[in-house]
């Protein structure tokens, strides 16, 4: 238990002083091991080899890759034409149209930030243009864009499973309904704030033209997750088609795609690799030491003796995970907290399946919540909006994201069900 407290400490004074989150890694990684390890630290490089001689580590930057490769071509753009001409009879249907492109291209590119960036350049235009306040639409784009984080494949997810040794397959499957139920409270909000917004009026005509344009668009979802769900394709697998795929579509049939774009595209992804993989190495290193010296075990046994009640063990979990998403990255945040909140929620009896999707959720909010809020600093630099329009913009569908997350957190059904 001395350990434990040792590194919550340690941690948190880091963080307070904003200390770069690799660094604190670093030196309790350094001190874990010279401690209560063996004394030397060639053991923590050791540890950090096998921690990520992983394949599934490989699907990271493939599907990264992937969502930039689309960011850079046309793939969103056709999107949003069909989700627009199927919505266009709805008052606000740019705006659901907005949410459901978001969705869809989540399932394709598994990431918040590149979701919100490719969507986004389209989207917000238009809303503007059809009447959309800037707010609502900055709101709607930087919510939007955290679908990626949820529904499969997620990157987040791939994360939580390498560190909680938790079937990745399982943990996507998890995601579709909680992804489905996100995108069903969110385009209804905008749908109900936006009635006042004329509807352009439907036309099968332009609904055909998207469609073919948009065809091999809305078959690439299809391929991806159905040989994931039928056991055709791993994880890293089927980031090494959805690869591929993307490339053939915007290289050589949407013929956007310029070589200088791909150069562009891995550069920035191996440049995020960079910061992520050394991250993720001390961290699983660390991970390994505090299994074989039993602290996950012992703060398990410490909170089960101070919190009997699993609904008050639910709701601390949740505010815990609100306000470190406030204040850390996602990755970060998973590495370090996920293997000790599983082995907690495993004496209350909560499946590690549906405790991924909480947590998954939780940072999800984190991304729109200040200071360290990924998707509201995209957004100001993306749009160049000033930082307080984006805030008030995704305030209202953080209350809905938490009145989501309560649901989720309560009714462990909704992640569990496809699972049974």
């Amino acid at each position: 238990m001395t350990l434990a407290l040792v590194l919550i400490a340690m941690v948190l004074g880091a963080l307070i002083l904003r200390v770069n989150i690799a660094a604190i890694l670093l030196i309790v990684g350094a001190y874990v091991h010279m401690v209560w390890g063996d004394g030397e630290l060639v053991y923590i490089i050791e540890d950090m080899w096998s921690a990520i001689d992983k394949e599934v580590l490989l699907s990271i930057p493939l599907f990264l890759l992937c969502g930039s490769v689309m960011g850079k071509g046309a793939i969103a753009a056709r999107l949003i034409r069909v989700m627009r001409a199927l919505t266009a009879s709805i008052p606000g249907g740019m705006a659901l149209a907005t949410v459901l492109t978001c969705a869809i291209f989540a399932a394709i590119s598994g990431s918040s930030a590149v979701t919100l960036i490719a969507v986004g350049s389209i989207a917000y235009p238009a809303l503007i243009k059809d009447g959309y306040s800037k707010s609502f639409a900055l709101g709607a784009l930087a919510t939007g864009g955290t679908l990626g984080v949820i529904i499969p494949p997620s990157i987040p997810m791939i994360l939580y499973g390498i560190v909680t040794e938790t079937s990745i397959v399982e943990l996507f499957t998890a995601g579709i309904l909680p992804g489905v139920f996100l995108t069903v409270l969110l385009g209804g909000y905008t749908v109900i704030v936006n009635r006042h917004i004329p509807r352009q009026g439907f036309s099968w005509v332009e609904l055909g033209q998207s469609l073919r344009d948009g065809v091999w668009s809305l078959i690439m979802p299809v391929i991806l997750l159905g040989g994931i769900y039928s056991g055709y394709f791993s994880p890293t697998e089927s980031a090494a088609v959805a690869l591929a795929y993307s490339l053939v579509i915007e290289r050589f049939v949407h013929k956007q795609l310029s070589l200088r774009d791909l150069y562009e595209t891995a550069l920035d992804t191996t440049t995020m690799m960079g910061s992520l993989f050394p991250l993720l190495a001390i961290a699983l290193s660390i991970n390994l030491l505090l299994t074989s010296e039993q602290v996950p075990a012992q703060l398990a046994d410490w909170m089960s003796s101070a919190v009997e009640s699993k609904t008050t063990f639910l709701l601390l979990m949740n505010a815990l995970l609100l306000i470190v998403g406030c204040v850390m990255d996602m990755a970060s945040a998973i590495l370090v907290l996920a293997p000790l909140l599983q082995q907690m929620g495993d004496t209350y009896g909560i499946d590690p399946i549906h405790l991924g999707v909480i947590m998954t959720v939780n940072l999800e909010i984190g991304l729109l919540t200040p200071p360290v809020g990924l998707n509201l600093i995209i957004a100001m630099t993306a749009f160049r909006e000033p930082f307080g329009v984006i805030v008030r913009g995704v305030l209202p569908f953080i209350a809905l994201m938490l009145f989501g997350l309560l649901v989720l957190s309560f009714v462990p059904q909704l992640s569990l069900f496809l699972l049974q």
